[in-house]
């Protein structure tokens, strides 16, 4: 169908490059763009950050393509949305998602304000949508729009776009959200597309280009403590920061005798407890407590009745009940009650991800795990 113009955007990597591919393969009128976030002149101690390399592959694409192109500097917005967000949430010993943040503040926000104020070169008319490479699908159903798995359950990113609202998604194409990836890989090829065979995308430098734990040791610096097995309160080793840890985290605890994993964290004393399977005082938590819950059609699932969670990116979910707070003062909005147990939930809920529920295979929304 005829979108208007549309604004793609690519990393570099081969999902983006095929959802572009696919756009102008379907007579779309398409510009495409590269977001520029990380400030490397800052922060190149850290590490060689190759955005110029997926600049280059972007731009290769476009060319065999015929398609415009353009990068785009958000390196101001991501810094205050997304990086001093995360590094304040990091301190209070909660566990941020930048890719939440970025998604909804950033790549489908920051970016749709450029273009619509004119600032971008190929800005000449208005952009009626956005396009990127993420797997995810999206169904018009009457008034409302509906944000679908993938088809792909193992790629499906729909858990990192479930704090965009319903305007936003409005204006987002996801072309390839009905392949999986060995078929946009087989497309890639067949199109003759330039990072054909490019290896898999990091996405943004801040997320997989750099070493994480040198950012974090450099913006808040190192601070000795305990590691200590929660059921004895036995000390089974140091660390350099309650921030370097999450919960649920099994590797780099550098411990014997394993496998541990991260159980729960006392900030204020800066002790990590950690537990081996099998030998948790509680074995899964059963409740969860929620906070600033965003509903993309705007009205909350029904209270109590069965759906799936997420409460960390993975494939799997859990049957789950969504309830209101318990008592008038508490401190949450809602709780849920999880149904069953595995692993994902045995190594508990990070304090700062979100919990993000889905009815079958639609998206309703998510909430902040307290």
């Amino acid at each position: 169908r005829a979108m208007g113009k549309t604004a793609v955007l690519l990393s570099g990597g081969v999902d983006s490059a095929v959802a572009l591919a696919l756009l102008k393969k379907a007579g779309q009128e398409v510009h495409a763009f590269y977001i520029k976030v990380w400030l490397q002149e800052e922060m190149s101690f850290l590490g060689e950050c190759p955005w110029e390399q997926d600049v280059k592959k972007a731009q290769a694409v476009c060319r065999f393509l015929g398609v415009p192109f353009q990068v785009i500097s958000l390196q101001t917005e991501y810094w205050e949305k997304v990086i001093e967000a995360s590094l304040q949430q990091i301190q209070l010993g909660k566990t941020p998602n930048p890719d939440m943040l970025c998604n909804s503040l950033i790549k489908f926000k920051a970016f749709q304000d450029v273009l619509n104020k004119g600032k971008a070169e190929t800005a000449d008319a208005e952009y009626q949508h956005t396009a990127s490479g993420h797997y995810a699908r999206l169904e018009q159903r009457e008034s409302e729009i509906l944000l679908k798995t993938a088809s792909d359950p193992i790629k499906d990113q729909t858990y990192f776009l479930a704090q965009l609202s319903a305007e936003q998604l409005r204006q987002c194409v996801f072309p390839i959200g009905h392949l999986v990836k060995a078929e946009v890989r087989a497309l890639a090829s067949i199109m003759n597309l330039p990072n054909a065979q490019s290896p898999e995308s990091q996405g943004l430098c801040f997320l997989g280009k750099m070493n994480f734990r040198h950012f974090i040791a450099f913006h808040l610096g190192e601070r000795r403590g305990k590691i200590i097995e929660q059921s004895s309160g036995d000390i089974l080793g140091g660390h350099k920061g309650h921030w370097f840890y999450t919960i649920g985290q099994r590797q780099g605890l550098g411990l014997s005798s394993g496998p541990w994993h991260v159980k729960a964290k006392n900030v204020e004393e800066n002790l990590v407890f950690v537990s081996r399977r099998g030998e948790e005082t509680k074995p899964y938590e059963k409740h969860i407590s929620l906070a600033k819950p965003h509903w993309i059609s705007k009205t909350a699932p029904r209270l109590k009745e069965f759906m799936r969670v997420k409460l960390r990116y993975s494939p799997e979910s859990l049957k789950c009940r969504l309830h209101s707070k318990a008592k008038p003062d508490s401190k949450h909005e809602y709780f849920v009650e999880l149904c069953e147990s595995n692993e994902n939930a045995d190594l508990g809920a990070a304090p700062g991800q979100y919990a993000v529920f889905y009815d079958h295979d639609v998206c309703c929304g998510s909430a902040l795990i307290l």
